[in-house]
């Protein structure tokens, strides 16, 4: 009898094949808008406002493309974003607006310029869970371009948030 049983049970293994574990949802995340650091040398030009939208954008569609986060929208608190110059340095207000449109952490960008030649993107992660350190991740650009930023923001997300 017990050899039967277990003869069965591995007929219903090979049927069932392996059982795949439980997947975990996707971290529902909130990111603002990039903003320039503070301390550059030259005020942003137009050119450079359109880069770090566009890199801001980029970086949105890169962690939704990992599969790992689901990215909330952040309509309901841009007026209110936008209004703060620094969200690194705003007492844990990136926080609270991400506890409003429901995420459970936040990522926010920042680029510093040095200079048209050396620029870096930093972009801070922060769970929302109380307690939970603040991750900091950061990629140096050389020259002020689309395709350095393009680069970088791809570099930063697969070599370095990917990797965490």
């Amino acid at each position: 009898m017990p050899m039967r049983l277990i003869a069965g049970w591995c007929a219903l293994a090979a049927v069932l094949g392996p059982i795949a574990p439980a997947q975990a949802e996707p971290e529902k995340v909130a990111v603002f808008d990039f903003q320039f650091a503070k301390g550059a040398p030259t005020p942003p030009t137009d050119d450079d406002k359109a880069r770090l939208t566009k890199t801001a954008d980029e970086f949105r569609s890169l962690l939704e493309k990992t599969g790992r986060y689901t990215v909330v929208p952040t309509d309901a608190v841009k007026d209110d974003v936008a209004k703060i110059a620094d969200l690194r340095a705003c007492g844990g207000c990136a926080e609270t607006f991400g506890q409003k449109v429901g995420a459970e952490a936040v990522f926010v960008g920042a680029v510093q310029k040095v200079s048209n030649l050396i620029l870096n993107i930093n972009v801070y992660y922060k769970p929302l869970k109380d307690g939970a350190p603040e991750k900091a991740y950061s990629v140096d650009l050389r020259g002020n371009t689309d395709e350095s930023f393009d680069r970088g923001i791809k570099y930063l997300v697969k070599n370095q948030i990917l990797e965490r």
